[in-house]
């Protein structure tokens, strides 16, 4: 084998929960591995570019529209079942681009943060007799059946509890990891509370809530941040907006108009530093956020999961006691408000939040990659 190995890793959707774990493992990759060479692609992208423009349109439009279509189809067995022949056809079509791109690039293991790559990697390894090691990483705290193939070498999971149910599914104990999710290894280092708030025009000795829209700065933050004006509890309030320039211009607007000190932030790529600034967090629970609080251990209020992963996100996570729910922003805003007004129940939550965090999951999983190099795969 070169001096230089080849490590090519797929995911789905630009700014997407998928993209960030495979950037992260691809970080982790570059800094401990200098030998090794990466190539980070949107498979869906690359095979189907209109395809995956009119999926994302759909998928976009359902959740809108009518979100319990989505949670009919999301890991439903008979849906499963019907669409084989489908995704085997759409496997078939993708192979001639698959096959010109593993020519090209040459990789010696290839790893997959989202099941739809995974899968067509693995029919591709079946069809072509390819021995190329695949690694399955999970970026949610529930599995589903899409992820299940025979021919998958590793598969790197959130917990323990994921670990049976691949168990269950069929999936050998020693390909199963229990890493968690790969985030960033820039979440591991902790940044002073004050200096980022002081930088925020913000008061480092009041508590401080983090709202938060996603990259995109979706979901009802107007609403959010009416509701949480409402409270008598002295907090303040970091917005971040994303890409969304029209939220974040509507808040600039408002500011005056609001009880609460607030900072608004557009699309930043320090989020570590404001999680480390925060007392509590208002989001939506993709994977890749909820890994990221986890690790800095914020309690998490969740403001109408969409079906299907953040719905399962959700019952994780109130299960194990990171997080409360609400069905709406007045809700939310009362949860909020009896955090505040609760402590030791803040301290329990973030307690929680700490046990279930893995700030080195990148890092493991780029050193199983390299062990599967090095034909040592065992987890």
């Amino acid at each position: 084998m070169s001096d230089s190995r080849h490590i090519m890793l797929m995911y789905i959707s630009n700014n997407s929960g998928h993209h960030r774990a495979a950037r992260a493992i691809e970080e982790s990759l570059n800094l401990s591995f200098p030998n090794i060479r990466t190539l980070n692609i949107n498979c869906f992208n690359y095979t189907n570019p209109i395809l995956e423009k009119v999926i994302n349109s759909i998928y976009n439009k359902v959740i809108k529209v009518k979100p319990e279509v989505w949670e009919y189809l999301y890991d439903n067995p008979k849906i499963l079942k019907r669409t084989r022949k489908l995704r085997s056809l759409i496997h078939k079509f993708n192979s001639k681009k698959l096959k010109r791109l593993i020519e090209k690039f040459n990789p010696q293991a290839i790893v997959c943060t989202q099941a739809f790559p995974c899968g067509m990697v693995a029919d591709f390894k079946k069809t072509y007799g390819l021995d190329i090691p695949l690694v399955g990483v999970l970026t949610d705290y529930a599995p589903h059946s899409y992820w299940i193939y025979g021919n998958v070498d590793s598969y790197v999971v959130p917990n323990e509890e994921t670990k049976e149910k691949f168990i269950k599914g069929g999936i050998s104990d020693n390909r199963i990891c229990p890493y968690g999710i790969p985030i960033s290894p820039k979440f591991g280092v902790k940044h002073d509370r004050a200096h980022v708030l002081v930088s925020l025009r913000l008061d480092p000795a009041v508590p401080t809530l983090l709202l938060m829209g996603g990259g995109q700065g979706l979901g009802p933050i107007e609403d959010l941040t009416y509701a949480v004006n409402t409270l008598e509890e002295d907090f303040q309030v970091i917005i971040v907006c994303g890409t969304n320039m029209k939220l974040r211009r509507w808040l600039e607007n408002r500011r005056r108009l609001f009880r609460k000190r607030m900072a608004v932030v557009g699309y930043t790529r320090e989020i570590e530093r404001l999680m480390d600034a925060a007392d509590i967090i208002v989001t939506k629970p993709g994977g890749l956020t909820t890994a990221e609080a986890l690790t800095k251990g914020l309690p998490i209020v969740i403001v109408n999961p969409i079906p299907g992963q953040e719905a399962m996100n959700t019952r994780f996570l109130l299960k194990e006691g990171v997080a409360v729910k609400a069905g709406d922003p007045l809700e939310a805003a009362a949860l909020i408000g009896d955090l505040w007004r609760n402590p030791d129940k803040l301290s329990s939550m973030r307690q929680a939040a700490l046990k279930h965090a893995h700030p080195l999951s990148a890092e493991r999983i780029a050193r199983l990659v390299t062990d599967i190099l090095n034909r040592n795969s065992q987890c």
